[in-house]
């Protein structure tokens, strides 16, 4: 088998050109998958108002979105598993951008669940699959670099997708914002055709095989690192617009500049977090939960002084997204040739994170431990991170040692 820190065919073969062309269209289409993951946030008064329902139950769009996330990546990953590479990304593209129309279409409350859910299915496979080809493709060194760069377009929607289409919803009726998606969808499967080589020499598995992940005790580990660590984040992001405006004293106004700070910091984290990676995985990892709980832990302290939590909001990002690039990598590694069903299963293990956090959060908040909670619990959920990678890679250790 042909595993992914080796230099692919493909790699040597398509020119340098070709391969920036081939992660930009990859990138593109995690820019769509961003936008309309987190647009519906900012238009839910405006989707409960044009469905007749109350706006906590049109929340419930935005979970049926994640659930679609946590069934589609696993169930997905292995039934396509014989399929080509470069033939499932584009299909799954075409899904996606299927569950968005239908969203723009949707007649009902009724109609609209079911359109989230579908179009939440192809998430976690098509960033599996796009991590496992941009590192295939990547030059030897350059893998988690290559992963962070897909890994961008996510990243770069909380920062200019999202708000660009959030504007639009609320000026042209919430529809618009996910007719965006739809577009930026199809320009995704038009790039994909034009820029992806064939991928020929990507080994394709079985459904069985691809199941073998769920046994390997380091891909389990590698999943519960994300579940935790991005826990603490999320505890944060969920409750920070207002501990900004109850704490630090930030205008309304100043609320989209602070969560803009936050995609940079994303932004950013990508990047660095990829280039660390491809010198040190497990020193990337540890750095970012690490950088994580220390952020965290200082916004708990500064939350009243306004300039301090703008710039550790814009820190939070930073850290805590390094560790993407870095968690991605180490399941490919550690799954053998069960690759894409662990790849797949990272962004089940982000959903479900965002969800624990979230409610963690709120659980403090109500026991009246104030604002400020939510950043302790994350640091604490940062550092509960550290303690089992350390179990990891002690487990890692002992599974090596020679009888």
């Amino acid at each position: 088998m042909e595993h992914a820190g080796r230099a692919s065919a493909d790699a040597r073969v398509v020119p340098a050109s070709s391969r920036r062309a081939a992660i930009l269209a990859l990138a593109l289409g995690g820019f769509g998958i961003g936008t309309t993951e987190f647009v519906s946030m900012g238009l839910l008064p405006n989707i409960a108002d044009s469905l007749d329902v109350s706006e906590p139950t049109a929340g419930h769009v935005i979970s049926a979105y994640a659930i679609g996330v946590v069934v589609g990546a696993p169930l997905i990953a292995a039934l396509t598993a014989t399929m080509g590479r470069r033939a499932l990304l584009i299909a799954l593209m075409v899904a996606f951008t299927a569950g968005n129309l239908a969203t723009v279409l949707a007649p009902s409350y009724a109609t609209l669940l079911i359109a989230r859910f579908v179009a939440g299915l192809p998430h976690g496979a098509y960033f599996g699959v796009a991590a496992l080809v941009a590192a295939h493709l990547a030059p030897p060194g350059r893998r988690a670099a290559a992963v962070g760069q897909v890994m961008l377009g996510l990243s770069v929607a909380n920062v200019a997708g999202v708000p660009a289409a959030t504007w639009l919803g609320e000026h042209l009726g919430w529809r618009s914002a996910f007719a965006v998606v739809v577009v930026i969808g199809a320009a995704t499967i038009v790039a994909l055709r034009r820029s992806l080589p064939g991928l020929t020499d990507m080994r394709v598995t079985n459904p069985m095989t691809e199941l073998g992940a769920l046994g390997r005790s380091q891909v389990w580990f590698t999943l519960l690192i994300g579940v935790v660590g991005f826990g603490g984040m999320f505890a944060f992001y969920t409750y920070l617009n207002t501990t900004l405006t109850s704490m630090a004293g930030l205008s309304v106004s100043m609320v989209p500049i602070a969560l803009m700070l936050y995609g940079l910091g994303m932004v950013a984290g990508n990047m660095v977090g990829g280039f660390a990676a491809d010198r040190n995985l497990t020193a990337a990892i540890l750095g970012g939960l690490l950088g994580t709980a220390v952020v965290l832990g200082l916004f708990a302290v500064c939350a009243q002084n306004a300039w301090a939590a703008l710039l550790l909001t814009f820190l939070v990002g930073l850290a805590g997204t390094a560790m993407v690039p870095a968690l991605q990598t180490r399941l490919m590694d550690v799954a053998d040739d069960a690759q894409t069903l662990a790849a797949a299963l990272n962004h089940s293990a982000l959903n479900v994170a965002n969800a624990a956090g979230a409610f963690l959060g709120g659980l403090v908040i109500s026991a009246g431990l104030g604002y400020r909670a939510p950043s302790v619990l994350g640091a604490g959920l940062a550092l509960s991170g550290v303690v089992v990678l350390v179990i990891a890679l002690m487990a890692g250790r002992r599974s090596h040692r020679p009888a």
